[in-house]
């Protein structure tokens, strides 16, 4: 088999190859082997009718369609092998008519990654990125300590305050009508917290335990489910319960009972060298999205729609993936968001399309630099997976991953080392 490049328009690719009649025929039997037993003709057994037969009734071409479908992948196969072409997409077949011990022509339509015009990777000039930490951060970190180890009092008989914590239910209407997702029991609510619609939280404060309130509000115009947004409501509230917070003093007392250390001083230096840790790690995943921004910036893709579908389609399994592992069913996810498929699509068109420029940049900048994935960066990497699912079995862990297929961890491993050379490149003023 001879595959013969026809033409490229774009990213799209048209090639074609023949079948030759032999392979054909074999292919055809094969169909005919595998088929036969779902044909009733009277006279024969089913299962037993002879090809000639079943051709003479349900016409000459009834195995033609099995007999391509077998032969196609393979020769698809070889014939983009040829050519040395790197498909994205699902092909568009077209297979003229097929004539008796003649070989078969198919012609291929498909899209193929597209070429990456760099721009000058080693001569970007960024802001500097740097973060630093401070009193106020430290200062955070000790208030939160504090609310975690507070003591509740009872506040019941005595008005709601502001940072009272109310056990409460609620009903929420729109229009009069209930709305999905606006009704509760049992909920805690800290006043204060900011966390209900605005003006909600408001209402509560000078209220009692057991009374009933209206609670009057209107909804944010960018409120994210579309369907409330800039929507006056009403919400039916009783509070059940009502505490106050008593935090402990910040002193060295508090620190021993919550950490380690011995004195407050101590517990401080400690949150200040975990924030520097964080912040550094963020410093450096900031420095790497934004050389990466900047490189698909001054760098000229034609990115295949194909490619896009695709890289959504995969995001979208990941997060349906994340929502199982929460307990929760994707179209259930829907419902509750009054949203659907072609919606959720959309929200992940424009990461996805961020993502599959980034990958296709990289790889260019790869090519270009000659980088090399070699034994040992494979071994490291899947080292650092069998401890991060915790195998017990390293060796063997690593061993029953190298047996598949490699190719994703291969493209992380040379990516990062893409990154690496690009972030030694770029100047930070």
């Amino acid at each position: 088999m001879k595959a013969v490049f026809e033409k490229k328009e774009g990213n799209k690719v048209s090639f074609s190859f023949e079948i030759g009649s032999d392979e054909f025929k074999k292919a055809e039997q094969q169909a005919y082997l595998k088929n036969r037993g779902r044909f009733n003709i009277p006279g024969f057994r089913k299962g037993k009718v002879p090809k000639k037969i079943i051709e003479l009734n349900y016409g000459e071409g009834i195995f033609y369609e099995d007999a391509i479908n077998l032969l196609l992948p393979e020769a698809y196969g070889k014939a983009i092998e040829e050519l040395e072409l790197e498909p994205v997409d699902t092909p568009e077949v077209d297979i003229e008519e097929i004539e008796k011990d003649s070989p078969i022509v198919v012609k291929i339509k498909v899209d193929v990654k597209p070429e990456v015009k760099l721009g000058d990777y080693k001569s970007i000039e960024l802001e500097k990125i740097e973060y630093n930490v401070t009193d106020e951060m430290i200062e955070s970190e000790l208030k939160s300590l504090q609310d975690a180890n507070a003591r509740l009092i009872d506040g019941n008989d005595r008005q709601v305050k502001q940072g009272d914590l109310l056990t409460i239910d609620f009903e929420g209407y729109v229009d009069g009508e209930q709305f999905p997702g606006g009704t509760a029991e049992g909920h805690k609510l800290e006043i204060g917290s900011n966390t209900f619609i605005p003006g909600f939280e408001e209402q509560l404060v000078g209220k009692s335990k057991d009374e009933e309130v209206e609670v009057n509000v209107k909804f944010p115009e960018e409120y994210h489910e579309e369907s409330l947004a800039g929507k006056d409501a009403m919400f039916k509230v009783t509070i059940h319960d009502i505490k106050e917070k008593e935090l402990p003093e910040l002193d060295d007392e508090l620190a021993k009972d919550i950490s380690e250390f011995d004195t407050l001083e101590e517990l401080k230096n400690d949150i200040k060298e975990r924030l520097e840790k964080e912040l550094k790690t963020q410093e450096t995943i900031e420095k790497e999205n934004r050389v990466i921004e900047k490189v698909i910036e001054i760098s000229e893709v034609d990115i295949p729609e194909g490619m896009i579908e695709s890289q959504i389609d995969d995001e979208i399994k990941q997060f349906d993936y994340r929502l199982r592992t929460q307990g929760l069913e994707f179209e259930t996810y829907l419902e509750l968001m009054g949203s659907d498929i072609d919606a959720i699509r959309d929200q992940f068109r424009p990461a996805a399309t961020q993502r599959v420029n980034a990958d296709l940049v990289l790889e260019a900048i790869s090519k270009a630099e000659n980088i090399e994935v070699t034994d040992e960066d494979i071994d490291e990497e899947l080292g650092k997976l069998a401890e991060q699912y915790n195998a017990e079995d390293k060796d063997g862990f690593i061993s029953d991953m190298k047996k598949g297929d490699l190719g994703f961890l291969k493209a992380g491993i040379a990516n990062s080392k893409v990154i690496e050379l690009l972030i030694e490149n770029t100047k930070f003023n």
